[in-house]
């Protein structure tokens, strides 16, 4: 049986992994947030590792509240590059494997070309940052780490574009949003699905992998998916500049991710953006 640690887990990712535990019955996982356990404190965390044994650590807890983190640099730093470290060290403490998640804001979205996993970071932000240097304490710390990035992640649970977009696409009669900003939605559920089929693999490759659903779109085409698919036709949506909604936070211009690596290691079927969207806005009806 193997014992799996799911930190972070009132967040959408780690909701999303709750939801497939049956499709698992000869794992037990012990799912935690800051009340079982407090990654920003290595006391915490020593308390925890010494009650309890696991094979394998999927770390989804992150500060990710990317206009804030510009005015709280040092809780954002905390929670997405101390606090990895600390959990990395006690992951190799134990034997565990961690798997980390990460993002596309590692870039500084200056790319023409989807981005490999061996193109060098450069954040814009201060979240970007934090993210990044959680990546190499995680790498650093543990021998056993596999990161995985992901990109506009969205799902049923928490605050998210899809539920934003929903809400005030019923509210209001017109939106503006950002057409210049290119990237690929990820449904939470599509890469909970990924993470559990790597951590029941035989195989357990250390490094980086990217992951996020097929295709690319614009913030403003993304919009227009989820009101069609929302039955919203009361709300005029508008594209517009990333210099006309100006944010405290720089975001990366375009941030589109490479799969061929996690699809050639793990044969992992990829569904695009518009048919997982879809799904998902049938669940929230």
């Amino acid at each position: 049986m193997k014992h799996i640690l799911v930190t972070g887990s009132n967040g959408q990712l780690g909701n999303e992994i709750a939801r497939l535990v049956p499709l698992y019955p000869d794992s037990k996982f012990y799912f935690t947030d800051i009340k079982e356990l407090d990654l920003t404190s290595v006391e915490s965390i020593k308390s925890y590792f010494d009650k309890h044994s696991f094979d394998v650590i999927i770390n989804c807890a992150a500060y990710t509240a990317v206009d804030k983190a510009e005015d709280e640099y040092e809780i954002c730093e905390m929670i997405n590059s101390q606090s990895v470290r600390y959990l990395a060290e006690a992951a190799q403490k134990s034997g565990a494997k961690l798997v980390h998640v990460s993002t596309d804001y590692v870039f500084d979205g200056k790319s023409y070309r989807p981005y490999t996993e061996s193109d060098p970071v450069s954040p814009v932000s201060v979240y970007g940052k934090t993210k990044a240097d959680g990546e190499s304490n995680a790498l650093k710390f543990c021998d056993h780490t596999l990161v995985i990035r992901t990109s506009w992640l969205y799902s049923e649970f928490g605050n998210n574009f899809v539920k934003t977009m929903l809400r005030l696409g019923n509210e209001r009669a017109q939106l503006g949003v950002v057409a210049d900003q290119i990237g690929t939605p990820t449904y939470a559920a599509d890469l909970a699905q990924t993470i559990l089929c790597i951590v029941h693999h035989d195989l357990f490759v250390s490094g980086i992998f990217h992951y996020s659903n097929e295709g690319v779109c614009s913030w403003y085409d993304f919009t227009k998916a989820i009101h069609r698919l929302g039955g919203i036709t009361t709300c005029q949506v508008l594209p517009i500049r990333t210099d006309e909604y100006p944010t405290k936070a720089i975001r990366p211009y375009y941030s589109v991710l490479d799969k061929k690596k996690i699809k050639a290691t793990y044969g992992v079927d990829i569904p695009h953006w518009e048919e997982s969207l879809a799904r998902c806005i049938e669940r929230l009806k």
